[in-house]
This record gives structure tokens, sequence and C-alpha cells, in this order.
């Protein structure tokens, strides 16, 4: 269950990081996949600094889809750039 939380939590920060900063952007579709990715990755790192379960894991998922979301679209732009 808290993998479900934590991709999608991810998808709605991925979404969220592309539509607030169009210079990292990877369109709908790319900030889905780097935030539901992110969303995994943080949401096992961070909960374990944390003790909330669930609460956790949107936190870490969010956390992780932002930040995924974020590094790809800025790599993204230094390459087309």
């Amino acid at each position: 269950m808290e993998y479900i939380i934590q991709i999608i939590a991810g998808l709605v920060t991925g979404n969220a990081t592309g539509a607030a900063a169009r210079g990292v952007s990877l369109g709908t579709v790319g900030n889905s996949i780097a935030g539901a990715i992110g969303g995994l990755a943080g949401g096992q790192l961070i909960p374990g600094m944390l003790s909330n379960g669930s609460l956790d894991a949107a936190i870490g998922g969010g956390i992780g889809g932002i930040v995924l979301t974020a590094v790809a679209g800025f790599i993204k732009g230094r390459m087309a750039g």
C-alpha cells in the first residue's frame, strides 16, 4: 500500500513541479514518469528518518517526485541548449 501512496505522491508533485517551473518541465508524460520514479525512491529513503507510516510515504514520495523531476528537467534543458 505504501508503494501506491509513494507513486501517487510522486506523480502529483512531479506534474506540479513541471507546471510551476516551466524551464524544467518534461511534458505531462515525462513529469509523470520522473515523478513516479522519484516518488518510489524518495519514499524508500525519507521514511527511515521519520516514523508516521503512510504519512511518511506520502511526504517521501512527494519530495522524491519534486527532486527527480527538477533534476531531470534541468539536465534535459542543459543538453538541449
